[in-house]
């Protein structure tokens, strides 16, 4: 696979090689999935996603495989457990955010059906393909991220700002920014992505 030209960011580790291969634009509509993403998102702030990849594995296992209605259960002592596992990032008020994430995705989950149903109904329902050439053509924000950070706030989100919102929209693949010269970006992939980014759920 090491002949394969990838977007740049992805070149710095075999973790963020695999990740940028298998996961990221992918479109997702597994609520889940979503949830992880938030959550990983978030814990990203003011650090690298080399970080959050190092400790997803312990991530999982901290909030028990990112089950919704278990972590939204989570006590205030489990939480403040939390603080002493170094498989994840020890930072209290990212660590409080997964139970108030979670709690506010049932809210969601109860008015819209999904969380997939509420989150890509802010991109029509279909991903939005940038037309990137370089790293320095891919926006740390759009209108779109936004108006959806403005959106989650409102619901109770912690960690949702503008910034996250977008990097959570290019993980789950509501915004596609592979750069043109990446494989991700060829015609077969294109015809994969496609058949992936029309749900009967959206």
């Amino acid at each position: 696979m090491t002949d394969l030209v990838r977007c740049d960011w992805a070149n710095g580790s075999a973790s963020m090689a695999a990740y940028h291969d298998s996961e990221w634009g992918v479109p997702q509509h597994d609520d889940r999935v979503l949830f992880e993403f938030v959550i990983l998102e978030g814990a990203q702030a003011g650090l690298s996603w080399q970080t959050v990849l190092n400790k997803r594995d312990g991530y999982r296992r901290a909030f028990h495989g990112f089950e919704i209605e278990r972590v939204a259960a989570m006590t205030d002592d489990e939480l403040e457990r939390l603080m002493l596992d170094p498989s994840i990032i020890r930072n209290r008020a990212k660590i409080q955010s997964a139970r108030a994430n979670a709690q506010a995705v049932l809210k969601v989950q109860s008015e819209f059906g999904s969380l997939d149903n509420y989150l890509w109904d802010f991109v029509g329902g279909a991903p939005i393909v940038g037309d990137r050439r370089s790293l320095s053509d891919i926006p740390a924000r759009t209108p779109e991220s936004d108006k959806l950070s403005k959106a989650l706030a409102g619901r109770g989100f912690k960690f949702v700002g503008s910034t996250i919102c977008y990097a959570f929209m290019q993980a789950v693949g509501m915004a596609d920014d592979h750069l043109a010269t990446c494989f991700r970006r060829n015609a077969e992939t294109a015809q994969t992505v496609q058949s992936l980014d029309r749900p009967e759920a959206c």
